[in-house]
């Protein structure tokens, strides 16, 4: 008689391709990256930092009212989206903006969503950094902790049955691990053989919730084997490494129909959102570290930069025309009309039930009664 222990008496090995000084590790297997898609690949890193910065003053400005960054993730963001086909289905979580924004979601479409106006695709119906495009195969974000998860093995089920050449990526925390969403999601995945690539950020905190208050095994990689999925665990502030993986892990789910787990190991450097304050449950000198010498931005640059790709020229002007596209997208985004109050009661029903018309009569008196109690643009 033996029992299975617990947990290896090994941790499951880090993929790493990029030391710390963005240097190649010697002896080290990875998917060759060019000039071309290098460049472009750091252009979009540095892009979505100066989006989170900006967006993020704007909220607290109070111009919209809610935000969350992907500081400190932003290789995983990006790189991920570059491995990917334009033909895969996203199935993202909520901090992958980054993805939408390589696939081609313009400055002006992620400002149009933030402030819910009309040119906004959900018609202001969703919280700011809620968004989605039918076009660019990328599944609008769900507040809801790993719902998307069992919705990405049927995807991926759908695209198998007709056989088609891509898969569904679906992205999660380390929180939404804790969910049984992601149970059944790798479950289904696994005994229909659905083309899905999980992609777990392990950003170390599901909120103020450490990790080590998460679950006892080794991370998120050893619970694939469990489901009988080919797993990997990488460097998710390495942007080569996650390329790498994500590349050959796309590969696998399309030619052998299978689904495959990523483990990304990161931090979340930012607040979980703008209504979080983490210097409360975590030290400030950790942050920095973090900010300053893991940053998978900078680390990136270094080896973009000593194959002489890059240089400070660029860099000034990078940020300073995206600061720029930035600050005009948020104020031609401002002058917009909100959505009409009627749009709350539309899209759900065929013909409107009476107690729905109850409701937005209703409300319409409301407004009318107490215009002075709803913000300017508002109209009915």
């Amino acid at each position: 008689m033996k029992f299975i222990p617990e947990s290896s008496s090994r941790r499951v090995p880090c993929y790493r391709v990029l030391d710390e000084d963005g240097r190649i590790i010697p002896d080290n297997d990875f998917v060759p990256v060019k000039e071309k898609l290098a460049v472009r690949m750091y252009e979009q890193m540095a892009t979505l930092q100066v989006m989170d910065h900006i967006f993020y003053e704007a909220q607290r400005q109070g111009r919209i009212s809610f935000y969350l960054t992907s500081v400190g993730e932003e290789a995983i963001n990006i790189a991920s989206a570059a491995a990917l086909s334009p033909d895969d289905i996203v199935l993202p979580q909520y901090r992958e903006p980054g993805v939408l924004l390589w696939r081609g979601f313009t400055l002006e479409e992620f400002a149009n969503q933030c402030f819910g106006n009309k040119a906004d695709y959900g018609k202001g119906r969703q919280m700011p950094i809620h968004y989605g495009s039918n076009r660019l195969n990328y599944f609008t974000i769900s507040s809801p902790i790993a719902t998307q998860l069992p919705q990405a093995a049927g995807v991926g089920y759908s695209l198998k049955m007709e056989k088609k050449n891509a898969c569904a990526v679906t992205f999660i925390g380390d929180g939404g691990t804790s969910e049984g969403d992601f149970h059944a999601g790798l479950n289904f995945a696994a005994v229909m053989e659905a083309p899905v690539v999980f992609i777990c950020r392990n950003n170390g905190w599901a909120i103020s919730t450490h990790i080590s208050e998460q679950f006892r095994s080794d991370g998120i990689v050893v619970k694939g084997q469990a489901y009988g999925i080919r797993s990997i665990r990488v460097d998710g502030n390495d942007a080569l490494a996650v390329y790498s993986a994500v590349r050959s892990a796309r590969e696998m789910a399309v030619t052998e129909q299978r689904p495959v787990l990523i483990e990304a190991m990161t931090y979340r450097v930012g607040h979980h959102s703008t209504s979080d304050d983490s210097t409360k449950y975590r030290a400030a000198d950790e942050i920095q570290y973090w900010k300053m010498s893991r940053n998978p931005v900078n680390r990136f640059r270094k080896w973009v930069e000593d194959n002489g790709w890059w240089s400070e020229e660029d860099e000034s002007k990078l940020r300073s025309n995206a600061r720029k596209q930035l600050l005009q997208a948020i104020q031609a985004a401002e002058k917009w009309e909100k959505q009409p109050l009627t749009e709350l009661f539309n899209d759900v029903y065929d013909v409107k039930p009476k107690n729905l018309e109850e409701q937005e009569l209703g409300l319409k008196e409301l407004v009318e009664k107490q215009p002075q109690e709803y913000p300017p643009g508002f109209h009915v």
